[in-house]
This record gives structure tokens, C-alpha cells and sequence, in this order.
């Protein structure tokens, strides 16, 4: 299926490893040009080397999320370098459990506010993509935590917060064709990821995590990525407002 996506610029924050590379990956591979960031100049010189190679334009940056000036100006330099924004993928996380302040405010710097900020940026580009082109679009990526609770907590309650804010966004746009709408990912595993690290730490605890999902395992972020881009393109131009959940099932929660 052609998504309709060659020629089109997007933005994945946290783009160099796991499910924001697979997602910047398919977007080349779509021939979507890319822009990227994420905090090691390395990883995002590699990214952005690598995106080349698929035959698009890319472009990154080394950014800190939480600070807002270094984040809307990334934004800012992205559309301008590739020629506009058709796509903003707001997939930086935080990835902390715990109920310190110091989580809260990582959580709510980097996965509430790095998103509400990058969106602030991307707006005129989006609004301008959506009237010449009939489509914009914005993705959150969230969690299935947003929706199940064990005990306080920052992450799944910052989470939540996203499936709000994109609603509303939503709202907003929808006149403008700028369309908002939410990835929450289930269990994903990759080498050096949150699971690839508990799969080397704790196996016994790894394996009883697996035994949970109906499906017998993890996602990988390439389904994920499947996923997102699909949400992003002009082939899902009149979806708008929904969370997604891409989660094998593990979830008990009912999407109406």
C-alpha cells in the first residue's frame, strides 16, 4: 500500500534508538524526509547518516527535551531546513515509575511539556502543510499505563495526560485538517531497552512479563513504528482524536 507519504517532512523526537528509529526509519523507507533528535551527538549523527542512505533529506539535532528554547528551536530550524512540517511524532520519553518529585517533574518536563512545546513549534508549519495539502498531523506517543494504575505513580499518570492534551488538539485542529491522535504501546522489546534490560537483570520476572500478554510475547518497535506512520499518513486522513492502543491484547480495558 503506498501511504501516500513520499515527499512529506516529519519530526520524531527521541529518534536514535527503539521505537522513535524504527518510526524515522519507515518514514524514509515511505519517502518521507525526517528530521531527529535526542541528547547524544552520536547517535544522532549515525541517525541521521543512515536516514540518508534510504535517498531522503534529514536532518537532527542534539537536544535536551525538557529545556523548551533548545526544543522549539530544533522545531523551528527542522521546518525550515526541509521546506516545512507535514508530520510531528512526539515520542521522547522520560520512562521513570517511581512517585519522587524528582519523577514527577521529569516526566512532566519531558513527555507533558517536550510534547506541548514541540507542538507549539510545529503549529504554523502544520497549519500551513494542512491548508496546502489537506493534511497535517500530530502523534503523542503514550503508553497503555495511561489506563492502569497499581499504585501512584508519575508515569502512567503523565501518560494520561497526553490522551487528554491530544484530544483536545484535535478539537482544535480539526477545521485546519491538523489531526492529533495517540500510539500507546503495550510491552515493546529491544537490545538496551526498558525490557531488554529487565530480560538480562531479572529473567525469572522477564518471563512472567511475557507470560502475560496473550500473545506470548513483546512488541518490537518496528510494529509500533507500523503502526504510527500508518496514523500519520494521508491514507489515515480522517482519523483524528483517537488513542491507539498497540498493546497484543495484554490490556482488560475496552476502547469506546
Amino acid at each position: 500500500m503506498d501511504l501516500g507519504l513520499k515527499g512529506k517532512t516529519a519530526i520524531v523526537t527521541g529518534a536514535t534508538r527503539g521505537i522513535g528509529r524504527a518510526i524515522a526509519d519507515l518514514f524514509a523507507d515511505e519517502g518521507a524526509n525526517v528530521a531527529i533528535c535526542a541528547r547524544n551527538a552520536d547517535q544522532v549523527a549515525e541517525t541521521v547518516a543512515a536516514l540518508e542512505a534510504k535517498g531522503v533529506k534529514a536532518f537532527g539535532q542534539v537536544v535536551d527535551i525538557a529545556d523548551a528554547a533548545s526544543l522549539k528551536a530544533f522545531v523551528t530550524a527542522s521546518g525550515e531546513a526541509l521546506g516545512g512540517i507535514d508530520i510531528l511524532v512526539s515520542n521522547a520519553s522520560a520512562l521513570v515509575q517511581g512517585n519522587s518529585p524528582a519523577d514527577w517533574k521529569a516526566m512532566f518536563e519531558i513527555d507533558l511539556m517536550g510534547a506541548v512545546n514541540a507542538v507549539e513549534a510545529a503549529m504554523p508549519f502544520l497549519e500551513k502543510a494542512g491548508a496546502e495539502k489537506g493534511d497535517a498531523c500530530v502523534i503523542l506517543t503514550s503508553s497503555v499505563s495511561a489506563a492502569e494504575a497499581q499504585g501512584p505513580g508519575a508515569y502512567g499518570a503523565i501518560k494520561a495526560a497526553q490522551v487528554h492534551y491530544a484530544k483536545g488538539l484535535a478539537k482544535a485542529g480539526a477545521a485546519k485538517h491538523v489531526r492529533c491522535n495517540v500510539i500507546s504501546p503495550g510491552t515493546v522489546f529491544f537490545e538496551g531497552g526498558v525490557w531488554g534490560n529487565v530480560k538480562a537483570a531479572a529473567p525469572a520476572f522477564f518471563e512472567t512479563m511475557i507470560k502475560r500478554n496473550p500473545t506470548g510475547r513483546m512488541a518490537t518497535p518496528e510494529e509500533i513504528a507500523s503502526a504510527t506512520v500508518f496514523l500519520c499518513s494521508p491514507r489515515s486522513a480522517f482519523t483524528t482524536g483517537i488513542n491507539m492502543l498497540v498493546d497484543g491484547a495484554i490490556s482488560n480495558r475496552v476502547n469506546f
